[in-house]
């Protein structure tokens, strides 16, 4: 612990404030206050509030992943390099998309079916196919996503 308590626990008051008002990860509460505060003072609050369950990373994949699915049509690939900018470890992030791996294809393919169905009308297939190609959705999803459209046709 720290010599000045005092000192401590303001830097905790305004971590906790900070955190709070918006989930954040390690890497980004470091980034915040790393320069305007001393570094092993910071570590240490940090460390604190890692124990007592305020900073999570594994929390924040979670939290995180669940708002990309009920906003976006992100594939797989765009949601974790959104995660890998925010400085969470890949392994964290690789062991979350391993054990929700059914889901995340699942959603992955929907939203495929749901960027053909908008585009089908405007552009070309092979278009759409490159289009979500670029957006990081593997070919075996966008043809799956193609075969499932035309067969509930």
């Amino acid at each position: 612990m720290h010599d000045n308590i005092e000192e401590f626990d303001k830097l905790k008051t305004k971590v906790l404030k900070y955190i709070l008002y918006k989930k954040r990860t390690e890497k980004e509460v470091f980034q915040k206050f790393s320069s305007s505060t001393n570094e092993n003072l910071l570590e240490d609050v940090i460390q604190h509030l890692k124990e007592v369950g305020y900073i999570n990373d594994k929390d924040y994949i979670k939290r995180a992943v669940n708002e990309f699915i009920a906003i976006n049509t992100l594939s797989i690939k765009e949601i974790k390099n959104k995660l890998y900018t925010k400085g969470i470890s890949g392994d964290i992030i690789d062991t979350y998309f391993s054990e929700n791996e059914n889901k995340l294809e699942q959603y992955q393919l929907n939203c495929a079916k749901k960027i053909i169905l908008k585009k089908q009308n405007q552009i070309e297939k092979e278009e759409i196919e490159q289009f979500l190609y670029r957006k990081g959705y593997s070919l075996e999803c966008i043809k799956a996503a193609f075969k499932e459209l035309n067969n509930e046709k």
